[in-house]
């Protein structure tokens, strides 16, 4: 299995990297601190999580735009001063943390993060310049122009992957049609299909490394799914299930 050479520090791991996605979101208690724990107890040390900015400033570690689906409380998080958002509980017991709480919590780990919101954008670059945790770090979102800017402001010692405009270049490219691509990404991190159309197979994994990019896959929560990705000769997969994906790496003997 051919996997690409190193292109930023980030990506300092044997590969395939098993990333727990939301800090394996099975349980419901998705995007935790008890989450995130689980998951380092059980080996992982790349998380996948996404974040928003209080109306007062604060990076929350949260998927929703809302409150409402996965916590106890109600409201958009860009318009809800910290002290309201701290009150929310996920599943009705589990706190929202602050991103900068994690780091702190966790000093191993390395976070594959989605900017969800443009408020989001500054705070976060700053807090990964204030904290020097450039290394760390992967900055990811569905739209391109929101990572470029992130990439723009704080230049190249950041890891970002493409978003959406990205990944369909980079799709038309392995059938050898020509499309433009950002250039300073270090991976591709994609669905496994997009509404009916499939987007990671063997000519899309060759040309994502002849570019130098990892391919990295989400959300993949079955084992005949795994299997047939690692075949393929992807670099990474993010799971809910994160026991599912480290039984079968240990199989594979692929688990670092």
């Amino acid at each position: 299995m051919t996997h690409v050479r190193l292109r930023h520090p980030y990506l300092d791991h044997p590969a395939p990297i098993p990333f727990a996605h939301r800090g394996g979101a099975a349980d419901g208690l998705e995007n935790t601190a008890a989450a995130f724990r689980r998951a380092a107890e059980a080996g992982y040390r790349y998380f996948e999580t996404d974040v928003h900015a209080t109306a007062d400033g604060k990076l929350v570690a949260f998927h929703d735009a809302t409150l409402d689906r996965v916590t106890d409380g109600q409201g958009r998080i860009r318009e809800l001063p910290w002290s309201r958002v701290r009150e929310a509980k996920v599943a009705g017991t589990e706190p929202l943390p602050l991103f900068e709480e994690l780091l702190e919590e966790f000093p191993e780990a390395r976070w594959n993060i989605d900017i969800k919101d443009e408020s989001a954008l500054h705070p976060l670059v700053n807090l990964i310049a204030r904290a020097g945790v450039w290394d760390r770090v992967c900055v990811g979102s569905f739209s391109e122009s929101r990572v470029a800017r992130a990439q723009k402001v704080a230049g190249p010692r950041l890891a970002t992957s493409y978003g959406v405009r990205g990944v369909v270049g980079l799709r038309l490219r392995s059938f050898a049609i020509p499309a433009a691509l950002r250039v300073g990404a270090v991976a591709a991190q994609v669905p496994e299909t997009q509404a009916g159309i499939r987007v990671v197979d063997r000519r899309f994994v060759r040309t994502a490394h002849a570019r130098g990019l990892q391919v990295h896959v989400w959300t993949v929560n079955e084992p005949e799914r795994m299997e047939s990705l690692l075949d393929l000769g992807v670099d990474g997969i993010m799971t809910d299930r994160i026991d599912i994906l480290r039984t079968v790496l240990d199989r594979r003997g692929a688990w670092a």
